[in-house]
């Protein structure tokens, strides 16, 4: 006896909901600012800071890393626009971005709501394939 299988027809993805493409790129700019556990520590640190600024030569020697290290990790996160840089004297000053991290928030939000339910399929808008 042969078996009869339903099909549904695959459900189209929105392209009005698509990402433009310069905010993608904005974003990912960001991303890979974050995506090293050292600028992840170094963000964190500045943060818990007080007044959320701490100068460069106390960085070093609390995340264990080398002066030229600490300096390539700091320029990733500034030219990111998560840290501010601030000459004072002979130090950098650094600070947090003011709203560098909404985008990845708000992209994150948006990825986290709710798929629309697909809606029921009715017998006649089966089609059966016979194997």
């Amino acid at each position: 006896m042969p078996r009869v299988i339903a099909t549904i027809d695959c459900a189209l993805a929105a392209p009005e909901n698509l990402m433009p493409a310069t905010d993608a790129e904005r974003l990912v700019v960001v991303l890979k600012a974050l995506a090293d556990p050292v600028r992840i520590r170094l963000l964190r640190l500045v943060a818990d800071s007080p007044d959320t600024t701490a100068c460069a030569c106390h960085l070093p020697a609390a995340l264990g890393i080398s002066q030229p290290t600490l300096s390539h990790h700091l320029k990733k996160l500034v030219d990111a626009g998560l840290l501010v840089r601030e000459q004072r004297g002979r130090w950098a000053h650094y600070r947090l971005g003011s709203d560098a991290l909404l985008p990845v928030l708000a992209y994150l939000e948006a990825c986290n709501q709710p798929v629309p339910q697909a809606r029921a399929v009715g017998p006649r808008e089966l089609s059966g394939i016979h194997l």
